[in-house]
């Protein structure tokens, strides 16, 4: 029994590894989408497009191996924390490599189009903070560093303020005559790109609290949700009585 369970942490530990992997991906990926969308780099586009099959071939496989573990040993308490979260942060993953990839195919559709330089400023900074929850969010499951997974909520508060930065800039552009309609729009969506990652690099964070300690921090909501129900169930019995 000992060796049995000796091999299964072995099995998670290997998993884990290919989790840090997949995120150093999605780590790199993230500046140079942008390296791609600031330089019109047509090139570059077509290349991280066509990586992001890699990085899909490689979230199934880690979501499989975790499958496969679940069936065949049943963990319970934290090893099925673990091997449940980490199906989920997988996909947190895998996502924000998809909207990397959606960065680079809105840097077509906007191709030979000047971006004005206060926007070409934005679009930097929210790669840089995108980049840095990431790796933040990395950091803390790569540790098993609960009070810095749960800090990156707070530092997601900055990427939002540059994004809605963004947004506001781009309708002044708008106005004074500066971009075409359609540019104006594709810059829009690329902006809820950036923040979009920010919230996957969230959701990881969460994750690795849940992990750590059992507890997941969006269940908080649920349960205020619960409890102000079910004092409206009495409020309606009672009224019925």
């Amino acid at each position: 029994m000992d060796e049995l369970r000796k091999t299964f942490h072995q099995e998670v530990d290997a998993i884990r590894d290919q989790v840090i992997r997949l995120g150093a991906s999605v780590i790199e990926a993230i500046p140079r989408a942008t390296a791609v969308l600031l330089s019109g780099d047509l090139e570059g586009a077509d290349y991280l497009v066509q990586a992001d099959d890699e990085i899909d071939a490689r979230a199934v496989d880690i979501e499989d191996q975790c499958f496969q573990q679940l069936a065949l040993q049943a963990p319970v308490a934290g090893d099925l924390r673990q091997l449940v979260s980490t199906i989920k942060i997988t996909g947190e993953l895998e996502r924000s490599a998809d909207l990397a990839v959606n960065i680079c195919k809105g840097a077509r559709r906007i191709y030979g189009h000047d971006i004005d330089p206060v926007l070409r400023g934005l679009i930097s900074k929210m790669s840089e903070q995108a980049q840095q929850l990431f790796i933040s969010a990395m950091d803390a499951f790569e540790s098993s560093d609960a009070p810095k997974a749960a800090a990156i909520d707070d530092m997601d508060s900055f990427l939002d303020g540059l994004h809605r930065q963004f947004i506001q800039e781009i309708f002044e552009c708008h106005a004074r005559g500066k971009m075409d309609v359609q540019v104006a729009v594709q810059l829009a969506i690329i902006g809820r790109f950036y923040e979009r990652i920010g919230d996957h690099a969230v959701n990881v964070g969460e994750r690795t609290q849940f992990i750590l300690t059992g507890v997941l921090p969006e269940h908080r909501g649920a349960a205020r949700f619960k409890a102000r129900h079910s004092g409206d169930s009495q409020s309606s019995s009672d009224s019925s009585s």
